[in-house]
């Protein structure tokens, strides 16, 4: 297992970054690696996103040394969200099959999980994303599509789309983390729009189900100090809760997004206008 830690930036920042700094800072290029666990570490509310992609052997996922922990989750939740072919999800004495687009949900003081897939040559991809928790909530699965789905969007603004909520307020319960897979209609491209803030929240999201020769181009930044990132299939941005967050494809595409901070209200966010992004 491998885990990389990143610290948190400011705003002012953004204004002076290459494409190179930007990339290093918000983008996460590697989350998949058949036969490993790879994670990140960010100071952005020490949340910790990264991959698991087992192969013929099960991974297990242990605390790294930069937590402090006995377990991985002594002191921490997790949303996990398959983005491969099926697999499961062991954890104690209790087996979770998770197909494509499934989330499972594990609540603080949770043994260790094995991540294992169904097929080695056609490898499950575990997605986690993890956040600090103050008390023990139940470890929960749920299937694609049994979440609160909300229809977003319109064909005429090429955003028509299917948001499916799993961890939330009103969903599977959780101390902090909220989370959900969001789905374009076909020849729809634009994700999030309006674009918006979540000041209280760092929101994730991870890019998957693109065409390996598409592209997203993602929106980040202040509102009125916006740059882009050229994003592929299976990877992941960070973005801290001072910038927005928006973007769209050279194809349709699916997302997951999660997001940890003060609150779980979903709406909690300060939405701009594409004519108030500069």
């Amino acid at each position: 297992m491998e885990i990389e830690e990143r610290y948190a930036t400011h705003p002012d920042q953004i204004a002076t970054m290459t494409t190179q700094e930007a990339r290093a800072r918000y983008l996460i290029d590697d989350v998949f690696t058949p036969g490993q666990i790879r994670l990140v570490y960010t100071h952005h509310d020490r949340i910790v996103l990264g991959g698991a992609c087992p192969g013929p052997a099960p991974l297990t996922l242990e605390a790294p040394a930069l937590l402090r922990s006995a377990t991985f989750f002594e002191h921490r939740e997790a949303g996990i969200v398959n983005v491969g072919a099926d697999g499961v999800v062991s954890v104690g004495d209790r087996d979770f099959r998770l197909v494509h687009g499934a989330c499972l949900y594990i609540g603080r003081g949770a043994p260790n999980p094995v991540f294992t897939s169904d097929n080695a040559d056609q490898p499950a991809k575990f997605y986690v994303f993890s956040a600090p928790a103050h008390t023990a909530c139940p470890t929960a699965l749920t299937q694609p599509g049994a979440g609160d789905i909300r229809e977003l969007g319109a064909p005429l603004t090429s955003n028509e789309r299917t948001l499916n909520r799993y961890i939330h307020a009103d969903g599977v319960s959780s101390c902090q983390v909220v989370m959900g897979v969001t789905t374009l209609h076909p020849g729809n491209m634009w994700n999030t729009m309006p674009a918006h803030t979540h000041i209280r929240r760092t929101e994730c999201y991870l890019y998957f189900d693109l065409p390996d020769d598409a592209r997203i181009v993602h929106l980040f930044g202040q509102p009125q100090q916006t740059r882009h990132l050229i994003v592929a299939n299976d990877q992941a941005v960070i973005s801290p809760s001072w910038s927005v967050h928006s973007g769209v494809g050279t194809a349709a595409y699916s997302f997951v997004w999660a997001m940890a901070g003060e609150n779980r209200d979903y709406d909690d966010m300060q939405p701009f206008p594409p004519t108030a992004l500069l």
